[in-house]
């Protein structure tokens, strides 16, 4: 049964591979408007994953380290993303930004249907990834180094900074890498928060839909091909550094 599912995915790599030449990919590569969706899509990704990493990393120490009232309560919330429906959560960004508390933002940084709302889509839901891996990193290293900095003098945070976050290093680069790669496939949050539009929230998810919209399945696929490529490419890396633990940079 498992080999079904890896020929399943296997041949639909291979379908899109088959489908597209390397002209159109060309062709789709020079389209300005395409490339406008390529630069806002790795610019966003690339923000998204820091300001994931931002949160995921003090977030998944504090769960990994602490017992407190409510932690369970604070874990489940932060799954909430993961299993939520992509327009689910569009949806309810679009509706926090009706809110008197989402209006006064707007009133000094406009976010609705504007590029910091793609951002945002991406890092609700890139975020909930990252912390998740960041725990897990933390989960596997021996809290034997930082009692043992406690006890020489350090205080908490000098024990985490010297010693916890570089032993934590490759965990950090995949909860990195994984953000970026959750980011560059969304779609949903930011179809009904972001908006679809051509040079000013369009990303390459966004293009595809477009694209298919018009019945420019040549371009579509090409586009697809382009995003596999990238997400391929960067989780090699992430499973590269995951797989070699935690360790130091």
């Amino acid at each position: 049964m498992a080999g079904l599912y890896v020929l399943l995915i296997v041949g639909m790599l291979a379908a899109d591979a088959g489908f597209t030449s390397w002209a159109e990919i060309r062709r789709a590569l020079l389209d300005p408007e395409i490339r406008y969706a390529i630069r806002l899509s790795f610019l966003s990704c690339t923000l998204t994953a820091v300001l994931s990493l931002w949160f995921a990393v003090p977030i998944g120490y504090l769960l990994s380290r602490f017992r407190f009232p409510g932690r369970a309560l604070i874990d489940g919330i932060l799954d909430i993303p993961i299993v939520l429906p992509p327009m689910v959560i569009g949806l309810s960004l679009l509706i926090l930004f009706q809110t008197p508390f989402g209006k006064a933002v707007e009133r000094w940084i406009p976010v609705t249907y504007q590029i910091p709302s793609v951002i945002l889509a991406q890092f609700s839901v890139a975020c909930a990834f990252a912390v998740r891996t960041m725990r897990v990193s933390f989960d596997q290293m021996d809290p034997r180094c930082e009692a043992v900095a406690l006890t020489l003098g350090c205080n908490r945070s000098k024990a985490f900074w010297h010693v916890v976050l570089p032993q934590a290093g490759r965990g950090v680069l995949s909860a990195g890498l994984l953000a970026w790669a959750r980011a560059l496939g969304e779609f949903g949050p930011i179809l009904v928060f972001s908006g679809a539009t051509r040079m000013r929230t369009e990303v390459l998810p966004s293009t595809v839909f477009l694209e298919l919209s018009i019945g420019n399945l040549g371009a579509a696929v090409a586009v697809s091909f382009v995003m596999v490529s990238a997400a391929v490419f960067v989780l090699l890396l992430a499973r590269l550094f995951g797989s070699q633990g935690t360790g130091r940079w």
